[in-house]
């Protein structure tokens, strides 16, 4: 059984008096340990299917289970709970706090979760070396770069040891230089750590780098051909 199950998914919005629908009858299987890239035009549901996978945002129609849970099945208060179990999110603009340190910010999921105060120090130490941040734990966003700032978003998403990472446009807002670091890094939490990636990208280079490519297309999942990243 897939880990992520989507069957006849649907998501439509109101706007004024027209009913828009980036989503329909949408079908897809990922399987454990996957990295799939998520291509497509702009408005053709790309974010749209990673919210509803991620339990930010509930189908229209049609189920998505996973791991074996109906996600529409759950109340709101449980979907919260499972998103903090099962649910890393990378976003495009890092989404930190300014007046927090990266160490705080990168703590801030763990507060959700029993745990004491030094059992939470140990995971964001881990997360700050695994991203390579260790000796920047005491800087504020604003005296960080770019690539740094990502780095700690990531840090704050595999804080809590999620099976499914999810990263919309993860190196839309960086430099060639950064974008490519940042890619080497989610290859790693994929091969290494054996996490399940969804990314959402416009860069062809990028999508290199994940298992396999499906290209959104008025609701239509098409599987791209694989091309070989650059060395």
């Amino acid at each position: 059984m897939a880990l992520i199950e989507c069957r006849a998914l649907t998501r439509s919005y109101r706007k004024g008096e027209m009913t828009i629908t980036p989503l329909a009858d949408l079908n897809l299987d990922v399987a454990e340990g996957d990295f799939l890239a998520l291509m497509g035009p702009s408005g053709s549901g790309k974010t749209t299917l990673l919210n509803l996978i991620a339990g930010i945002d509930r189908p229209t129609s049609g189920t998505l289970t996973v791991d074996g849970q109906d996600l529409g099945r759950l109340s709101r208060a449980q979907l919260a709970n499972w998103r903090s179990a099962y649910i890393g999110y990378i976003f495009q603009l890092y989404n930190l706090v300014p007046t927090l340190t990266a160490y705080e910010n990168i703590e801030l999921p763990l507060l959700l979760h029993k745990l004491s105060r030094r059992a939470r120090h140990s995971k964001v130490a881990l997360a700050l070396e695994l991203v390579g941040l260790a000796d920047r734990h005491d800087h504020y966003p604003r005296q960080l770069s770019g690539g740094q700032e990502q780095r700690v978003a990531i840090a704050r998403a595999i804080v809590t040891d999620p099976r499914i990472i999810v990263a919309d446009e993860p190196t839309g807002d960086l430099d060639s230089h950064a974008a490519a670091a940042i890619m080497d890094l989610l290859v790693r939490l994929n091969h290494e750590l054996g996490k399940t990636l969804l990314m959402v990208t416009h860069d062809a280079h990028c999508a290199t780098h994940a298992r396999h490519t499906l290209h959104l297309e008025k609701g239509t999942l098409v599987e791209a051909p694989r091309a070989t990243a650059a060395a």
